[in-house]
């Protein structure tokens, strides 16, 4: 399979995870394999509602704090996710999510060399 094929694979499904996780998807993401990583990188993920609270310095504590919890509830299902669509084995995984610019990024590391196993 190509690489450009498996980035729109994952991307597709990371978002619809999103959409199932969180009511709602984020306005852009992208994914990006390199070597042995999946990079996945999302914009406009925040909610109405999280934008409204993260107005204050408490507030993005908050809403940083919340979605971190909620990474870590999701974890062993993306990363079965990835598995399932790269054939490759999740080793680990990183996260974070910017308050400020509503972007998340999602880091992937894989027991293979990924884009030399797609030329």
């Amino acid at each position: 399979m190509s690489q450009q094929l498996l980035e729109k694979q994952i991307c597709e499904a990371f978002i619809k995870f999103q959409r199932e996780l969180v009511g709602r998807g984020p306005e852009i993401t992208k994914a990006m394999i390199c070597r042995d990583m999946v990079v996945l990188r999302s914009r406009g993920v925040l909610t109405k509602e999280e934008k409204h609270v993260s107005s204050s310095n408490k507030g993005r504590a908050l809403v940083k704090q919340l979605r971190m919890e909620l990474r870590e509830s999701y974890l062993e299902r993306i990363e079965k996710i990835i598995s399932d669509i790269t054939k490759c084995q999740v080793m680990s995984s990183h996260g974070d999510i910017s308050i400020r610019t509503g972007e998340q990024i999602e880091v992937f590391i894989l027991n293979t060399d990924l884009e030399k196993k797609c030329k």
